[in-house]
């Protein structure tokens, strides 16, 4: 696992040298992903990183990047930036990455995590003791779920135009599960960086913005443009934590959900049957089957900055003999 961790690492680092933005698909987990399968949306950035959890800056040599999400009562913020290791695994050092984390064991690292850098956004409770509520999602994702990614090429000058635009922008709540949820947020970013790559889906999704759909649009996206390397990563889970479960669309939730499609099927059967059909029009799509590298310990070896960058020089020779034959008649 610490070998790893530090391939990890070494990826996100040699990525910097170009530049990535990826989107982040999280599978849904405990009582909350029981009632809402979607999972959960967030924005990974090789070149960009966090002065302060609300601040960006450009990366010095040597950092990780950040990951950006839209959380929905956090510190009454919209979006908070957080390191990439700490962000999967609540530690600053790949080294301190457990192989195995139950309940204390994630609750004490990330607690850990929050009392050294977290404090301003997240203070102790009345008696010094760890708060409760959603900011343990800043730390530690990697012990509640897996985590696939879907990563383009981005420019210096695009990171800082988007660093600009964010470090200036009101960063207070907006969150609405319906029109600015997670999703939204992360559309945001990829389509301020390549205009219109990413839409709702009205069918499949009733207009609601959902990782899934999302997903899906950016690899149709990056197919169309194979000179921005498209790739494909997962980050599994670290035994230990319950297992989390597959994510899925909004129609999707309704007809493959047993609590939901039932009473569905007995009172109100046309919404089912309109739901599947939505479904199988145009919402099937399944983040885990999707060719990638898993970023483990036996294959992580395959995440390694050489990968990467095979994967970029064939797109864009791929590109450069498309032009080549188009140029010649051929």
């Amino acid at each position: 696992m610490r070998i790893g961790i530090l391939l990890l690492v070494a990826l996100a680092s040699a990525a910097r040298m170009t530049g990535d933005v990826a989107l982040l698909v999280s599978e849904p987990y405990g009582k909350f992903g029981f009632f809402n399968p979607t999972g959960h949306a967030s924005i990974y950035l090789s070149g960009v990183c966090a002065e302060t959890p609300t601040k960006l800056r450009l990366c010095e040599p040597g950092e990780t990047g950040v990951v950006i999400s839209r959380y929905n009562r956090i510190a009454g913020r919209d979006w908070i930036a957080m390191p990439l290791l700490p962000y999967l695994y609540a530690v600053e050092r790949p080294e301190d990455v457990p192989e195995f984390a139950n309940a204390a064991v994630v609750a004490h690292l990330r607690d850990k995590y929050r009392r050294a850098r977290l404090r301003e956004l997240v203070p102790d409770g009345p008696e010094g003791e760890t708060p409760k509520g959603d900011w343990t999602q800043l730390a530690g994702a990697a012990y509640d779920r897996s985590i696939y990614g879907f990563a383009i090429s981005t420019t210096r000058e695009d990171d800082e135009r988007l660093i600009r635009h964010l470090n200036t922008q009101n960063n207070e709540r907006r969150f609405n599960l319906f029109y600015r949820n997670c999703a939204d947020f992360a559309r945001g970013i990829i389509n301020f960086y390549y205009p219109g790559a990413l839409g709702r889906n009205l069918v499949a999704d009733a207009g609601i913005s959902t990782p899934k759909h999302s997903a899906k649009a950016l690899v149709k996206y990056g197919r169309r443009r194979p000179e921005l390397g498209l790739r494909h990563f997962v980050i599994p889970q670290v035994p230990g934590m319950p297992r989390s479960t597959k994510v899925r669309g909004v129609n999707e939730s309704l007809v493959r959900s047993k609590k939901y499609v039932a009473p569905l099927v007995v009172l109100q059967p046309w919404v089912a049957a309109t739901a599947g059909a939505a479904y199988l029009i145009s919402g099937r799509f399944n983040p885990s089957g999707q060719p990638h590298v898993v970023c483990e310990p036996a294959t992580l070896a395959a995440c390694s900055a050489s990968a990467a960058s095979e994967l970029r020089e064939t797109a864009q020779t791929s590109t450069g003999l498309s032009n080549l034959r188009h140029a010649s008649g051929n």
